[in-house]
């Protein structure tokens, strides 16, 4: 039986894990266990699904919890996907915002027909920059 948590902390060391066990560490820096440690402390929402003690799903945000929040990862180990983890850890994100507050996203390559599928709307102007890249 799956559990969820918006209040259990995880360890860098898991996360990195269940990174590896999804599509999501493809994309995510899982060899820099300082970096990945810096991106769990300064998110101020986590929400985790568990398997007894084995954590099988995150869905990591930043958010101001009354307007938006940007759910930056959602990882769902690949041997439980297909189970409704993806879809609940969204609704344990939810769940700790205000009614009116706006969920975001970018969707990862593989995950892009999935959002829309379970009600997310496409936002056509949705724009990136690195952090050091110069502006114009």
């Amino acid at each position: 039986m799956i559990t969820y948590s918006s209040d259990r902390a995880i360890t860098a060391v898991q996360f990195i894990d269940v990174l590896k066990r999804s599509t999501l560490g493809e994309r995510r820096p899982i060899d820099n266990i300082s970096r990945i440690d810096q991106m769990l402390k300064h998110a101020n929402l986590l929400c985790t699904a568990w398997d007894g003690d084995k954590l099988v799903g995150v869905a990591r945000s930043l958010t101001d919890f009354s307007y938006c929040c940007y759910l930056s990862d959602l990882a769902v180990d690949e041997t439980y996907q297909h189970q409704g983890i993806g879809k609940e850890l969204i609704r344990c994100t939810q769940a700790s915002l205000d009614p009116k507050a706006n969920l975001i996203l970018l969707a990862a390559p593989k995950a892009v027909t999935y959002y829309p599928k379970i009600g997310f709307n496409a936002h056509s102007s949705a724009w990136l920059i690195g952090s050091r890249d110069q502006l114009k």
